[in-house]
């Protein structure tokens, strides 16, 4: 499996929380989902992209491609 290194993050399959962590590491975990949701739910590319149904909620891991994706409209955590 290819791993893909951008600086010091790793862009990698993440558990929702996991990576919302990383974006919050002063919130709990739950606090930084939602968080993190507001900002995906936010940019119309990330929602188009990750919650089309407006289901976030759903949706519990996300893959390489899905992070990938954050970080590009984002920026890294």
């Amino acid at each position: 499996m290819r791993k893909e290194k951008t600086n010091e993050f790793v862009v990698r399959a993440y558990g929702r929380q996991e990576l919302a962590c990383q974006y919050f590491p002063d919130s709990n975990p739950r606090s930084a989902w939602r968080r993190l949701k507001g900002w995906i739910m936010l940019n119309p590319r990330l929602r188009n992209e990750l919650a089309p149904t407006g289901k976030m909620n759903l949706l519990r891991s996300l893959t390489p491609r899905e992070v990938r994706l954050i970080t590009e409209e984002l920026g890294e955590p």
